[in-house]
């Protein structure tokens, strides 16, 4: 039998995700000068441009870590041991967050909504309702949690804040979806805002972002968890350039992650949104026929708590691990695997899978992993209604 995966390969998982050509070639090039020179200047255009893609007009920190180092590195900047943070979870990733700052000695306060449902503005409201002594220091929050692909409303989350007139920050996790899912950091009132390179900055993993407002900053004055190399304040106004990094910079990531961010310039934010928007409309109108018959089902039933970046599915059993080998092995296609499912009660992570389309993805290859996802499902047996692929086409061709 001839192996049908030989060619280029597509890694389709919720981060890393797929890196452009333009960004392996601006990192392929020898060591620079750290001290003077191209690497020095572009910092503050970088620095610009990270904004702008969170849609702050505040401070941006850069730190040499993954998505992990962005939480440590916010919790270390707002909080003292001792103060109570109310933890929102909504899956994997909001829990982890939150054990975090458990770890770090802060006391934490948890919220559970599910793995299928976004956060309740009102369960929110009526938990700082009741925390007449302030003791909540800070709401952390997941934008999307990449294990089961729910969104959440966080403008309806500050809203909730300011009407329990409370005086607690607010803490946003976007790590799986800047620069795929609709951000507006300001306008919705976020506090602090963590992010990775790896996903829709299209960069390989290994720099974490803190955006933090000055009302944050000033939580900053007195929290006791901070310390040197966390210190968000050195890297934002930085004396010498090895400050924005404390120590040897990333140099050939912060090529990557320039050139990542011209692509974006070129594109523009708002188009971007709309790419993944239609691009994620496709992928769900074919999960909607396929579910039709058989045990496959989207873990986000209503489509306006879904995620434009990343996609949660469940097939049973361990056909979801099934799936995953057989697109791998046989087609070129690599899916997510489940994550944060596998508690009591709760569906095997085995039987899940999930679906990157986040960062440098396009009509054709959103189309293309459709159609070897059907494939799949045909060759491990599983029942569904064929036609999927062909309800996809109608929509990117519509669009």
């Amino acid at each position: 039998m001839s192996n049908l995966a030989n060619g280029r390969s597509y890694l389709a998982i919720p981060g890393p995700s797929v890196v452009p050509e333009r960004v392996l070639r601006a990192m392929h090039r020898a060591a620079p000068n750290i001290y003077n020179g191209p690497l020095i200047d572009m910092m503050p255009e970088m620095i610009a441009d990270l904004k702008a893609v969170a849609r702050t007009r505040h401070h941006c920190a850069i730190y040499i870590g993954n998505g992990h180092a962005a939480w440590e590195a916010s919790i270390a900047n707002v909080f003292s041991r001792g103060d109570t943070a109310l933890v929102l979870t909504t899956g994997w990733f909001g829990h982890g967050w939150g054990q975090m700052a458990a770890a770090m000695g802060v006391e934490t306060v948890v919220e559970d909504f599910g793995r299928a449902a976004p956060i309740d503005p009102n369960r929110v409201e009526a938990i700082l309702r009741a925390d007449t002594d302030h003791r909540i220091k800070a709401v952390t929050a997941v934008l999307v949690d990449t294990s089961t692909s729910v969104r959440s409303d966080m403008a309806a989350v500050r809203a909730a804040i300011d009407a329990a007139g409370h005086p607690a920050l607010l803490m946003v996790d976007a790590i799986a979806c800047l620069a795929c899912d609709v951000i507006e950091m300001d306008d919705w009132g976020i506090d602090v805002l963590v992010a990775g390179c790896q996903k829709g900055l299209m960069t390989p993993p290994g720099l974490g972002f803190v955006y933090f407002n000055d009302r944050a900053d000033a939580a900053r004055e007195t929290a006791d968890c901070v310390t040197h190399y966390w210190d968000w304040r050195p890297r934002v106004h930085p004396e010498r350039f090895m400050a924005y990094f404390d120590g040897t910079a990333p140099t050939h990531h912060l090529y990557g992650l320039r050139e990542a961010l011209d692509m974006i310039g070129e594109e523009g934010i708002e188009a971007i949104w709309a790419r993944h928007a239609t691009l994620a409309r496709a992928l769900w109108a074919a999960f909607d026929v396929w579910s039709e018959e058989g045990p496959l089902r989207l873990n986000v039933a209503d489509p306006a708590h879904r995620s434009h970046a990343v996609t949660t599915a469940e097939l049973g059993g361990q056909l979801g691990s099934a799936l995953r080998a057989w697109t791998e092995e046989k087609a070129g296609l690599t899916l997510g695997i489940g994550i944060g499912f596998n508690a009591p009660g709760d569906a095997s992570s085995e039987g899940l899978f999930r679906i990157g389309h986040m960062g440098h993805v396009n009509a054709q290859m959103i189309l293309g992993a459709i159609t070897t996802i059907e494939a799949g499902l045909h060759a491990i047996d599983v029942p569904f209604r064929p036609g999927g692929a062909s309800a996809a086409a109608e929509v990117i061709g519509r669009s």
